[in-house]
């Protein structure tokens, strides 16, 4: 039994929609300011999968700096959208 096109579209978007963790592979940063002399705003817009999805951070400016670093220095990133979390590469464990 073969599948159609339309059914394998279906069948792959339902699957895409299944993935929890996704790959980093693009982010975007930007400051807004919310008054004149006040603290402004981080967004980090991350892109998940080459545009599959996007998930929008909003860190505190202690935490943004710390999100830059790692990002700047990691190999690669993996955002889980089901437990909001980041990961930072992975390492091979001796053995």
């Amino acid at each position: 039994m073969s599948t159609t096109p339309s059914q394998k579209s279906e069948t792959e978007q339902r699957t895409e929609h299944e993935i929890k963790v996704r790959e980093v592979t693009d982010y975007q940063a930007t400051w807004t300011e919310r008054a004149r002399g006040a603290a402004g705003a981080f967004t980090i817009q991350l892109i998940l999968d080459h545009g599959v999805e996007e998930y929008v951070l909003r860190p505190t400016a202690e935490d943004a700096e710390v999100l830059f670093s790692l990002l700047a220095g990691a190999e690669n990133v993996n955002f889980d959208l089901d437990r909001k979390v980041l990961m930072f590469g992975s390492k091979r464990l001796r053995g």
